[in-house]
């Protein structure tokens, strides 16, 4: 059974930066593990996705294209989410999900992803 634990989320100012960890117990073979966050006035949306694989270009969101860089270590089934350059509207709880239906490509929408972290809370003050 694949269980995901996220941690590293907290408080920080405008412009600074935080790293997210996303531990995937229990997956193997082809998976694709993803952050979505959910956010005031938006809902759910994605952050950043990785095949595990590694030989995929990583889906990055355009809202956060430049500031925010996913990365994979597989052997130790871990997802990292580096965040710089933070602003108020990123602020929410954020998400690990895995895709284990052994995809060949990413896909971006919530549904594609059928098992889910408790999430992990990122505030960011101006």
């Amino acid at each position: 059974q694949v269980q995901l634990v996220e941690s590293g989320g907290g408080s920080v100012q405008a412009g600074g930066s935080l790293a997210l960890s996303c531990v995937a117990s229990g997956i193997s073979g082809r998976y694709c593990l993803a952050w979505f966050r959910d956010t005031p006035g938006e809902g759910r949306t994605h952050v950043a996705i990785i095949h595990s694989d590694g030989d995929q270009v990583p889906d990055i969101a355009e809202s956060v294209e430049g500031r925010f860089a996913i990365s994979i270590d597989k052997a130790k089934s871990t997802a990292f989410l580096k965040m710089d350059s933070l602003k108020r509207e990123d602020t929410g709880t954020y998400f690990c999900a895995a895709d284990v239906n052994d995809p060949y490509i990413c896909g971006v929408r919530a549904r594609r992803f059928t098992i889910w972290g408790q999430g992990t809370q990122v505030t960011v003050s101006s």
